[in-house]
């Protein structure tokens, strides 16, 4: 028998992103969820180095590889979409656990138990670790609307500033560390980062 689950990882390559939105830079979701893979990283990093927390690093980067993985089946939907209405959400969250439920039936029996946690199970012990996810991937997309800004498209100062908002309710000082002192330098062009 055929396992398809890693056919289907490799397709998160061919959804993309921001799909509302004139872009200067395309971003799929693969490239996406490697940039939160960095995030989370470096966020469990600053809180373990800087604020004495004990974050296991190596999870958080696990679980940001697999946090869009539903979105292959799903594709993108933009947050205006999703976030509507209640019920337009709940709906949506319906969808997401019906495909977890699809890949994770592609997954070997014997590596089930291992990637169950991954693809958005209920009974993920890893709560902490999801916050910090949460907060790699806000970041990530202010960090888009950063980049597009600096290369003149006003298509995300809105949407800039709603992100802002969302990181401050999540209240992490890694991530007020982060925007600190090392997101400044993702306005900046390549000469300006040489000097």
């Amino acid at each position: 028998m055929d396992h398809h689950f890693f056919a289907y990882m490799y397709r998160l390559r061919y959804i993309k992103r921001w799909s509302l939105m004139r872009n200067v830079v395309e971003e799929n979701v693969a490239e996406h969820s490697y940039h939160v893979a960095l995030l989370a990283h470096v966020l469990c990093t600053i809180g373990n180095d800087l604020f004495g927390r004990k974050l296991d690093a190596d999870r958080a980067v696990t679980l940001a590889l697999f946090h869009d993985a539903t979105e292959v089946f799903t594709g993108d939907i933009p947050t205006p979409v999703k976030h509507q209405n209640p019920t337009i959400l709940s709906s949506f969250r319906g969808i997401e656990q019906l495909a977890a439920e699809r890949l994770l039936a592609m997954v070997p029996e014997p590596l089930k138990e291992s990637y169950r946690p991954l693809l958005g199970s209920k009974s993920s012990p890893d709560g902490e670790l999801q916050k910090l996810v949460k907060a790699a991937d806000l970041l990530d997309a202010y960090l888009k609307c950063v980049t597009e800004l600096s290369a003149g498209n006003r298509e995300f100062a809105v949407a800039k500033g709603q992100i802002e908002q969302a990181l401050k309710k999540l209240d992490l000082e890694e991530v007020r560390y982060f925007l600190e002192h090392l997101a400044p330098s993702l306005e900046k062009t390549l000469d300006e980062l040489a000097d």
